[in-house]
């Protein structure tokens, strides 16, 4: 094994870690890196004799082996290591990103309980870990659904540079579409003194499309492949982001902007979209440089 940890995946035995397990192997096959299966467990019971403790140990052993033999039988992988820990799982997870290339981690799809679930593991690796991390969401095949749908990313006059990175890397390395999207208010213009304020929405949309297709040629020029369409869209991020996530196959979004905070629009993707999401977190030490707002409209925060 090398000194990175390459991909590493949470994994449980449940169908929810299954389709991360899949996910991660995926992508440890196109980026041609190990990959690290990891397994947490811990005695929920109180003060426990060595014996009792022992069984418990056994049964977390042969969920993570049967993890890590999933992903040799079932891939071309050559590098696949297990990790067996005792105690939280969102906090090995995040210690392990330290020398990660990208962390994923199973959902479990939509509505109430998603939204515990991913409060507790998956939201907190989100927020605290040092490297990409992919959250596997919705139900059907994955990562392999009916439909082979675009990378969408968000974009606002802050969106980090290493997200954008990230989701031309994906579409890329899966040769899928890039859509980059821009969601947001627009803002009026008055063309006479006497007149009401009206937006003249063909030109704010031009302006904003205009606007990202400057971002986004440093990478487009990097990865000349990858078909890229800007889009704009007089909407709440929110609304807008979930929306397309429908037709999607992954999301990406910036990460913290503080340690452990994620944005309001972030958080409420991670919450409700209907396809994988990929949360790119922003370092402290390489920070993104500051971005001229998008002159098409208001934008909350990614």
């Amino acid at each position: 094994m090398t000194d990175s940890h390459g991909i590493v995946v949470g994994y449980d035995g449940s169908d929810f870690s299954m389709q991360a397990l899949e996910w991660a192997m995926d992508e440890a096959e196109l980026r041609k890196l190990p990959l690290t299966v990891t397994h947490a467990w811990r005695w929920p019971y109180g003060e426990a004799d060595e014996e009792a403790r022992g069984h418990l140990r056994k049964a977390a052993e042969h969920v993570l082996y049967h993890g890590g033999d999933c992903a040799r039988s079932c891939s071309t992988i050559t590098d696949v290591a297990v990790d067996l820990y005792e105690g939280a799982a969102a906090e090995r997870l995040v210690e392990l990103s330290a020398r990660a290339e990208l962390v994923v981690v199973g959902s479990r799809g939509m509505g109430a309980l998603a939204r515990t679930v991913v409060g507790s593991v998956a939201g907190y690796v989100a927020a605290h870990a040092r490297c990409p991390v992919i959250v596997v969401r919705g139900p059907g095949p994955i990562p392999v659904p009916r439909h082979r749908g675009a990378v969408v990313v968000g974009m606002t006059g802050h969106t980090p540079d290493a997200a954008i990175e990230f989701a031309f890397a994906e579409a890329d390395i899966r040769r899928l579409p890039l859509v980059a999207v821009h969601a947001g208010h627009l803002q009026p213009m008055a063309w006479s003194a006497p007149m009401p304020l009206v937006p003249d929405t063909r030109a704010v949309t031009e302006a904003a499309e205009d606007d990202m297709l400057e971002r986004l040629q440093p990478w487009q020029a990097d990865h000349p492949t990858v078909s890229v369409r800007t889009y704009f869209v007089a909407a709440s991020p929110k609304d807008a982001l979930s929306d397309l996530s429908k037709e999607a196959a992954l999301m990406v979004v910036g990460g913290a902007r503080g340690h452990g905070r994620l944005g309001s629009v972030t958080a409420s993707i991670l919450q409700h979209a209907f396809c994988a999401v990929a949360v790119v977190p922003v370092l402290k030490e390489n920070p993104p440089q500051a971005k001229a707002p998008l002159s098409a409209s208001h934008a909350s925060e990614g």
